[in-house]
């Protein structure tokens, strides 16, 4: 199965020259969704994964089937305000400005081998305070699961040395 047929390219959103990967069509598709959650598992099967952790909102649709299917716990992480417990916080740098992500103080056990799943793996702002959230709790990110990867914006860069698996490159 091709899983580029199941995404949708938008040309010029949400701004001029950009194109958008949408893999709405894909998470439609229940045997596209399925071979696609399928291949982050086989790949995380062999890592001894005792947590998956993704950013909103995307990370969420991505790493919850996986963490399902690997029978381990899922940690959401998100913008400030959203998580109702005690959290960490990691502010990262964007294009024009500062972000922050925040995960709860007590998602990840040192010690535990957490897998990072998202969407997109586009300039590795996001992923990459991901794993910063995941280490300041002790927590050793073995791998990092991308749906798509946009090559022209080097987002591997940042996570260089992390494994990195992506199931489809632009």
């Amino acid at each position: 199965m091709d899983l580029r047929d199941y995404v949708a390219s938008i040309a010029d959103y949400p701004q001029k020259g950009i194109v958008f990967r949408d893999i709405s069509p894909l998470m439609a598709n229940g045997e596209a969704y399925r071979e696609a959650t399928k291949q982050i598992v086989d790949y995380a099967a062999e890592k001894s994964i005792d947590m998956v952790v993704g950013p909103e909102a995307r990370g969420f649709i991505v790493g919850c089937p996986v963490a399902y299917e690997l029978g381990v716990g899922f940690a959401p992480v998100r913008k400030p305000g959203k998580l109702p417990r005690e959290t960490i916080s990691v502010s990262y740098e964007l294009e024009y400005g500062t972000d922050t992500l925040t995960l709860h103080a007590d998602a990840i056990k040192p010690g535990q081998r957490v897998l990072v799943c998202d969407d997109l793996l586009a300039t590795g702002g996001t992923v990459k305070a991901t794993i910063d959230l995941v280490e300041k709790l002790g927590g050793i990110v073995v791998g990092c699961a991308f749906l798509i990867e946009l090559k022209d914006l080097h987002g591997r860069d940042k996570i260089a040395n992390y494994e990195i698996l992506t199931l489809m490159d632009y």
